[in-house]
């Protein structure tokens, strides 16, 4: 491989980690004088991650525009799309998500593995709503925004390398949510229901002819509908099926079980004609 490739290899490889490193440092200093006195290990942690997804933002554009050479970042990026197509890709996304956790819901209450009681509070709902919008807009930015073109940058260009990249995209997606204690059979579970996501949040992208907001919708609207679930109106027996549900007993995730897995196949199934489109050529349902 030829030196200046190696280069942009590295340099992609570094680029999160090097913001997230700074992010930790940028927090250091508040831990030492006492500023963060109260706060939690984990809390610490996410501010660490919070200063290092403003990083991103900042960089990101100058980025783009020198390594890939693109003019326009957040438009290549899927964000600055117009607001009548960003909303109605967004909304799409979580009709997506409204209609997997309907049915997964439903498996479970049917078969007798869950039962149906009380509600959210306010403070939940905002929460389900903090977790939709920022997790949903934050992961899918890095993963089906800059990850994606990067590697297709790195895997060659064009269609070729953009259909590397979105099976790729999906593995180092896999492999940096899959939890690795839980044991072989859960934690391969695991791995492939997260893949098949990412390919489905990929396949997403490219229904919505490059729009970022569809993906961010399905992605989130699964993170927070399940939360809001979980919170209160779905109570799941401990002894449910790891085979059907995913691990976890009573607070299970379902994208490692039989249920997940089905949906995630569904939709790919349903998305299957975009597996060798590429982006760009318009949003369609």
């Amino acid at each position: 491989m030829p030196r200046r490739a190696w280069l942009g290899w590295i340099s992609t490889l570094l680029y999160l980690p090097l913001l997230y490193g700074l992010g930790w440092l940028t927090v250091q200093p508040a831990v030492a004088w006492g500023l963060l006195d109260g706060w939690r290990a984990d809390q610490i942690a996410l501010l660490g991650t919070a200063l290092a997804f403003v990083l991103l933002l900042l960089t990101l554009p100058r980025r783009l525009r020198t390594v890939w050479g693109e003019p326009r970042p957040w438009r290549t990026l899927g964000v600055a799309v117009g607001w009548a197509t960003g909303l109605r890709s967004l909304l799409r996304g979580l009709i997506k998500a409204l209609l997997l956790l309907v049915v997964v819901a439903g498996v479970l209450l049917f078969s007798g593995q869950a039962r149906w009681s009380g509600g959210l509070t306010p403070a939940e709902a905002i929460n389900a709503v903090a977790l939709i919008l920022g997790v949903g807009f934050a992961e899918e930015l890095v993963f089906r925004g800059w990850l994606w073109g990067e590697l297709s940058q790195r895997l060659g260009g064009g269609p070729l390398g953009d259909q590397r990249a979105l099976l790729t995209q999906a593995v180092v997606f896999s492999l940096a949510h899959t939890r690795f204690n839980l044991g072989l059979v859960p934690m391969a579970g695991l791995l492939v229901g997260l893949w098949l996501l990412g390919l489905a949040l990929g396949l997403q992208r490219r229904a919505d002819g490059g729009s970022l907001w569809g993906a961010v919708g399905l992605h989130g609207g699964l993170v927070g509908g399940w939360f809001s679930l979980m919170a209160g109106p779905l109570q799941i027996q401990s002894t449910v099926p790891l085979w059907l549900a995913g691990p976890g007993g009573a607070d299970p995730n379902p994208i490692g079980g039989l249920l997940g897995w089905a949906g995630l196949g569904v939709l790919l199934w349903v998305r299957r004609r975009w597996f060798g489109s590429w982006p760009g050529s318009g949003p369609r349902d």
